[in-house]
């Protein structure tokens, strides 16, 4: 698949392909270290949920909620 081909994919199609992508690279990322700051930009997040200055979504829930941006809902 081309650069070409991926500009031709309607937004559904582009979202599924990134699903796909990311599920591909999680499954990579098993083997591979994080740099040393991730776990700092982790630490600050989870310090502002702490404070409950940062709302979580679990990943479903997210994906659900963009999904319904994307249809308009």
């Amino acid at each position: 698949m081309t650069t070409t081909d991926i500009k031709e994919l309607s937004l559904s199609e582009k979202l599924r392909l990134m699903e796909a992508l990311w599920d591909s690279l999680r499954d990579e990322g098993k083997t591979m270290e994080s740099p040393a700051w991730h776990a700092d930009v982790l630490a600050e997040r989870l310090n502002g949920v702490s404070r409950g200055e940062d709302l979580v979504s679990d990943w479903n829930e997210a994906r659900e909620r963009v999904r319904a941006q994307v249809r308009g809902t």
